[in-house]
């Protein structure tokens, strides 16, 4: 960022919650706007985009900032991928200095402040908190490059703060002080580090620990169920997992699944795994539990449906994404022969397991109904 010129705050950056996260809670400087432009906000991303246009775009104008404000706003500046360039304000207000992305030459559809904020302003905001936090410890060019990660946990994050916490066993909510947290992996996949103290039972807070943690966006299975034909089809893939540990057989049986994309729901993206791991168009999805498959060490939660849907012979095939290196075969099964695989211990992956045992309780109900 050039130093000694205003800077003016448009498009994410003039959010207001990003705006005090930045400026502070007083939030210094005043509204100003940007001479021939607009900002367009696209249905599938969390950063508008700045395009030309006859009318003028509001924003907030300061004056050189400070220098923790200059590190907090060039760090998030450079994560969400803004360029900063010259800019003339209207008004007769000067020049100034902007970040955003500027798209010249048109843009997307655009969907409209009301639905950008209702779906993708609540993931930017986390984003930039989760930014601000690591900023001493973690590069913003590092997290720059997990952005897409960012916003898929940021998404878990907030559908995490307005879910039902049922506590007729276990204790209330206690107190979490977090004392520091830093990022010593961060690629497709990271790793979170905490330094922490927690409630104890017994009353007070433990020592400060420190705990690690795998860091992973929430996902959605989807396991196919035929009432008619009383078959399901599942799906198998080589897993790194298993190699990991050793397994003498990386290829696992699953039920279709895949990460809930920021801005879907758990259903749309059920479906639309459906349609890319096995080629199906799934009708109803039923429930089956909502979970964290590991919670010791890995911060993922599955969504886990039943879909019903028609399953001929002739449905299972080999699909998969070319982009993400997919290689998915299809297996059409009676659901008994299912069972006798869970039975055999042939079926190892936990959504499954618990889908088909799901399955099994409710089986009878459903078919009678049908």
């Amino acid at each position: 960022m050039e130093v000694g010129r205003p800077v003016f705050l448009c498009g994410a950056l003039a959010y207001p919650a990003v705006l005090r996260l930045i400026l502070g809670p007083s939030v210094p400087g005043a509204a100003a706007h940007l001479a021939g432009h607009r900002a367009i906000y696209p249905k599938a991303d969390a950063v508008p985009l700045i395009v030309a246009s006859d009318s003028p775009l509001p924003g907030h104008l300061i004056g050189e900032p400070e220098a923790d404000c200059a590190r907090r706003l060039e760090a998030v500046a450079t994560v969400l991928g803004l360029e900063w360039r010259n800019v003339t304000l209207a008004g007769g207000a000067g020049q100034a200095r902007a970040a955003a992305r500027w798209q010249d030459g048109g843009g997307p559809q655009d969907a409209g402040l009301a639905q950008w904020e209702a779906v993708w302003a609540p993931m930017l905001v986390e984003v930039c908190v989760v930014v601000l936090r690591l900023l001493p410890s973690t590069t913003p060019a590092v997290l720059a490059r997990r952005l897409p990660q960012m916003l898929l946990a940021a998404a878990g994050r907030l559908r995490a703060a307005g879910a039902p916490s049922p506590a007729a066993v276990r204790r209330a909510p206690g107190e979490v002080q977090i004392a520091a947290l830093d990022l010593p992996y961060a690629g497709f996949f990271g790793v979170e580090e905490y330094r922490l103290l927690y409630a104890r039972f017994n009353g007070g807070l433990s020592a400060e620990v420190l705990r690690s943690v795998f860091t992973s966006g929430d996902a959605v299975t989807v396991l196919p169920y035929d009432l008619a034909r009383d078959r399901v089809l599942l799906i198998e893939q080589f897993r790194m997992g298993p190699l990991s540990r050793g397994d003498r057989n990386p290829w696992q049986l699953e039920a279709v699944a895949g990460r809930i994309d920021p801005g879907e729901t758990p259903e749309e993206a059920g479906r639309r795994e459906a349609v890319e791991e096995a080629g199906l168009a799934v009708g109803a999805l039923l429930p089956v539990a909502e979970y964290y498959p590991t919670t010791g060490a890995v911060s993922e939660y599955l969504y886990s449906y039943v879909g019903l849907c028609d399953l001929p012979d002739g449905t299972a095939g080999v699909f998969g994404l070319e982009v993400e290196a997919e290689d998915i075969r299809g297996h059409l099964l009676p659901f008994d022969a299912l069972m006798d695989l869970v039975t055999a211990g042939e079926v190892t992956n936990a959504a499954l397991l618990i889908s088909a045992l799901w399955l099994q309780r409710e089986r009878p109900r459903l078919r009678a109904a049908r």
